[in-house]
């Protein structure tokens, strides 16, 4: 997967569109393609039928670093599918601390309500730019309502989700600190094209709910161990077998949980 989408209409130029394949283009507006909306797994595994009846809802948006999607407590009119940025979602206390609860890639979809007037229970914020599939809450409930495929598809996806985020409450309670970041850093690597990560020690600090002393000091055993290396805000993994086996049980579980996503969406 590319690191960077500038939209479909450039996505056509490297990669030809299947054949019948339509495209639904509205004023000002990037054209929505088949071929496109692959990048997301979750549209990906759709029957085409039911993909191109969303075709004319989509809208292929730029999702730029530290972009609020929704914050805790708000109405959710729209629903994200990532393509190449990635998406924390963050709980806040009333004191400002913040604490990340799952990520969501281009494996994913944020933001889903089946009811009108749902309220959201976490944050949502771009932490890896990239691009993203926008569509109406309203309009996905219009088609979750017929049945069919995509009620399947997105229960199975909202358990591997609640997978992820008790293994983040349990490692949050009984991992180390080194643990803990092979897994942060895991995750990341999972919905990213390269080894390379562009974040800080302190914004690790704070997804996480740690001091950044305590990270600097993971992040360099880590690097001691030879399994990673970090220069100024870039992380590089050098030995991803080796984080997961550092991160054991609190990367592997979650892990495993997505792959049989995977291997289910298949028979959807």
């Amino acid at each position: 997967m590319n690191n960077t989408q500038t939209g479909a209409t450039a996505q056509n130029t490297t990669s030809r569109p299947l054949p019948g394949a339509r495209d639904y283009k509205v004023a000002s507006r990037p054209v929505v393609s088949y071929s496109g909306t692959q990048q997301n797994e979750l549209l990906a595994a759709l029957p085409r039928e039911v993909l191109e009846s969303l075709f004319e809802h989509l809208e292929l948006v730029q999702l730029p670093f530290g972009k609020e999607l929704f914050e805790y407590g708000s109405k959710l009119e729209n629903v994200y599918f990532p393509t190449t940025a990635i998406v924390s979602l963050l709980y806040v206390m009333e004191d400002g601390a913040t604490t990340e609860i799952a990520v969501v890639g281009h494996e994913g979809v944020v933001g889903v309500s089946m009811f009108p007037g749902e309220r959201a229970m976490c944050s949502a914020v771009v932490q890896s730019a990239g691009y993203g599939y926008r569509l109406k809450a309203q309009a996905l409930r219009d088609v979750f309502n017929q049945g069919g495929a995509l009620p399947q598809l997105l229960m199975r996806y909202n358990t591997a989700l609640f997978a992820q985020m008790a293994q983040n409450a349990v490692g949050g309670r009984h991992s180390s600190i080194e643990q803990k970041l092979c897994r942060w850093l895991l995750d990341r690597l999972d919905r990213s094209p390269t080894n390379e990560l562009k974040v800080t020690q302190e914004m690790i600090s704070i997804m996480l709910g740690v001091r950044r002393e305590s990270i600097t000091a993971a992040a360099g055993k880590l690097q001691e161990d030879g399994l990673i290396t970090y220069r100024r805000g870039n992380i590089t993994v050098l030995n991803r077998e080796g984080l997961e086996q550092y991160a054991g049980e609190c990367y592997k579980v979650a892990k495993t949980e997505y792959d049989r996503l995977l291997v289910d969406v298949a028979g959807c």
